[in-house]
């Protein structure tokens, strides 16, 4: 299989990352855990969410071939391992559910008791969960060149400001943002993430040599 351009690369790249953080459905459990807040407040604490996603997402780009080296896990049965748990989230999003290994009942609910949400659960790991992680280190691993690991940092940051702003104009009341629109947005991004899914495990047996693309 041909390396992918700088175009083609970040499309890749921006598109799985703004499918599987998918800030759309993240939106109702965001605004059920902030019902006695204003909309300043739930400004800053989106805005910090986003921060700290992006940063953790950037870490374990950074880091995770050498966490690999050092736990003995090779690629490709990283790859089979986190397109399992993508698939697993894109079939729930194709029933337009919010994936358990994204969120659980007990992390909204307990959401909902604190007072700040910024850092848990919103961040991590509603925002930058197993999903999301596994998502950049494998782009990390597709990237060639310092311009491709440069245009993966930036896709990170460019699907922080886009989960940013949508948080902005939720916390605002803005009215696109109905539950049907909400319900087709997240079955359309449960089946991209679904191919997604199943192109990384491709990879993983094309790379053992048990499959010829």
């Amino acid at each position: 299989m041909n390396e992918p351009g700088l175009f083609e690369y970040t499309l890749l790249a921006f598109g799985s990352l703004f499918v599987i953080v998918d800030p759309l459905a993240t939106v109702p459990a965001f605004l059920a855990m902030t019902p006695n807040d204003t909309a300043k407040q739930r400004t800053r604490m989106a805005r910090l969410a986003c921060l700290v996603a992006a940063g953790v997402l950037i870490f374990f780009a950074v880091t995770g071939t050498v966490l690999f080296k050092f736990f003995s896990i090779t690629m490709p049965a990283f790859q089979i391992a986190a397109s399992i748990v993508l698939l697993l989230i894109a079939l729930d999003m194709l029933r337009a559910q919010r994936s358990r290994v994204q969120e659980t009942d007990e992390e909204t609910v307990a959401g909902a008791a604190k007072e700040d949400i910024a850092i848990t659960p919103l961040a991590i790991p509603m925002l930058a969960g197993p999903g999301a992680i596994s998502t950049v280190i494998l782009l990390q691993n597709q990237a060639h060149g310092w311009a491709q690991h440069g245009l993966l940092y930036g896709c990170i940051l460019a699907v922080a400001a886009i989960s940013y702003l949508v948080f902005y104009f939720a916390s605002h009341g803005a009215r696109w943002l109905n539950p049907i629109a909400l319900r087709i947005a997240t079955r359309v991004m449960g089946l991209l993430l679904a191919a997604v899914a199943v192109q990384f495990m491709l990879n993983a047996l094309k790379e053992l040599k048990l499959i010829q693309l």
